[in-house]
């Protein structure tokens, strides 16, 4: 046997244990861990309704227009989880401000009493799928869901502040809430 050939066995193993490890047994550990540890983020953080229903994922923005529901961000690709992304549109781009200045003009119906239209409302996020939105974005939409439910706008004061992000996610960001989160726990008070 020459030398070539007795150095192709110890690298074949090689190959193959790094394919064992890598392809099965981390991705089965990981898989494991997760599911031990973090069920319900390794199964895509799913909000469920008073019945067991699930209604979406507390990660993935939805489009709300039900007057009496918080509304997200606008999203050019429908909020569509199976794939991400927006149009890298110049600011100058004739589509991105006739989209953007009919956002504005369709919030500013909606919420007349709510003053200037926070600009988390009219702008897609970076993946189009985003969440949350801006504590200021919720509370410009106030005035309207009070009007709409008949509930005091203190409620709905109260129940913003209880879904802000934590002291240690503001740090690190704008104050934020989660739009789904909020709807769900608004449709309990009826």
């Amino acid at each position: 046997m020459n030398k070539q050939e007795s150095n192709l066995i110890p690298a074949l193993r090689l190959g193959l244990v790094c394919l064992v490890l890598c392809s099965v047994m981390y991705p089965l550990a990981v898989t494991g861990i997760g599911q031990l540890f973090f069920s319900y983020q390794a199964n895509g953080s799913l909000t469920e309704d008073e019945n067991d229903n699930v209604i979406g994922s507390e990660l993935i923005g939805q489009t709300f227009t039900d007057p009496a529901l918080f509304q997200g961000r606008v999203s050019s690709i429908e909020n569509d989880a199976a794939g991400s992304g927006t149009p890298n549109y110049a600011p100058s781009n004739p589509e991105l401000i006739s989209r953007t200045k009919d956002a504005i003009e369709a919030q500013q119906l909606a919420n007349p009493d709510g003053g200037p239209v926070p600009l988390d409302l009219v702008t897609n996020s970076g993946s189009g799928l985003d969440p949350h939105i801006s504590v200021e974005a919720a509370e410009f939409q106030v005035p309207r869901i009070a009007e709409v439910r008949g509930i005091p706008e203190e409620e709905l004061y109260n129940l913003i502040e209880r879904h802000r992000t934590s002291h240690l996610e503001e740090m690190l960001g704008a104050p934020a809430v989660n739009v789904l989160k909020m709807n769900v726990d608004l449709q309990a008070l009826r």
